[in-house]
């Protein structure tokens, strides 16, 4: 299994016009997985764990045009 990589999600522009901007996800992509934590965001003040299949997936379910990726190395 290769190094993981830290990220996090920042979000340049709300579609939905909900969510908002800025940093709204820190994640871990293992290479053959990918984790991602939601954050807390009002109004709803929930946050929510989700696995993937890979960084592709993430990208095809929530649109990679509004995404700006943060990676390090951990």
């Amino acid at each position: 299994m290769n190094q993981p990589w830290l990220f996090v999600l920042k979000r340049i522009e709300d579609v939905s016009g909900v969510s908002g901007t800025g940093i709204v996800a820190d994640g871990v992509d293992f290479g053959e997985f990918v984790v991602i934590c939601w954050r807390k965001r009002p109004p709803q003040n929930i946050s929510s764990v989700v696995v993937y299949r890979s960084m592709e997936e993430v990208e095809r379910i929530h649109g990679e045009e509004v995404w700006s990726w943060r990676r390090k190395r951990s």
